[in-house]
């Protein structure tokens, strides 16, 4: 039986299939178990190799004929937020978010529902189930939490609660960053830019607590559903030498 508590993970390569983001293409990724006692560690190494998580499982493509998906980070000392993202925060500053342990709930699996039914109706995650959800959300070894982001009401500045839950984002914590894993939102409020406010959201907190970057996940180049990506500047992408500048 394998032991992935071990200082050297072992990793594994998928088999091919089809390309989720650009047409023509197969992808295939190379993965290592997270779990045991260093799983915490692990993840900060390897999501500065270009990793990502998902459940016990860190990831990175590993296509033989495509070298499109680039790991981004937002580069959290030197960002300055543009005028149009301050607009984005003033519309949102009523919102209430809300920091908890990776617990998956009826309520956020209602909006994540709603989510995928209006914007990703023919994706892979389509079909995600309640267990399917939980388990995206609770199967994690690392420093993960949940952040809901809730309306505010009458009574919020006593209780420091919120009412209606409109978004929600899954993160990593790092030692010198955070890295978002997966967030989704109420489709209805298109005025808002939810999308756009919870990665700011990060950056703010980033900022506050002093943390080098948040990371962003992929960047495909050539797929119109990541460019939103490139409008957090100052961005970096880990390329064959190492992070570099990624301009918009």
């Amino acid at each position: 039986m394998t032991n992935h508590s071990l200082n050297q993970p072992q990793f594994y390569l998928t088999a091919p299939q089809a390309c989720p983001y650009l047409e023509d293409q197969r992808e295939r990724k190379v993965f290592t178990y997270l779990v045991g006692s260093n799983a915490y560690e692990l993840n900060d190494t390897l999501s500065v190799g270009g990793f990502r998580r998902s459940q016990t499982i860190a990831y990175r493509p590993a296509c033989e004929n495509c070298q499109a998906c680039l790991s981004v980070r937002v580069i959290v000392p030197h960002y300055q937020f543009s005028k149009n993202q301050r607009r984005v925060l003033k519309k949102n500053r009523d919102l209430i978010a809300q920091i908890g342990g990776p617990v998956a709930t009826a309520e956020q699996y209602d909006l994540f529902r709603t989510y995928l039914d209006a914007r990703h109706d023919d994706g892979g995650m389509a079909n995600m189930s309640m267990g399917d959800y939980a388990a995206m959300v609770e199967d994690t070894h690392i420093d993960t939490q949940v952040i809901e982001y809730r309306l505010r009401e009458p009574d919020s500045g006593i209780t420091g609660k919120g009412g209606d839950l409109v978004a929600v984002a899954l993160t990593d914590q790092m030692s010198n960053a955070c890295s978002m894993v997966y967030s989704f939102f109420h489709p209805d409020f298109i005025e808002r830019s939810l999308g756009t406010y919870i990665i700011l959201n990060h950056i703010q907190r980033a900022i506050e607590h002093e943390w080098l970057y948040v990371y962003l996940g992929y960047w495909v180049k050539g797929s119109a559903k990541m460019d939103y990506k490139t409008r957090f500047q100052p961005l970096e992408f880990l390329g064959p030498v190492g992070w570099e500048p990624l301009k918009p």
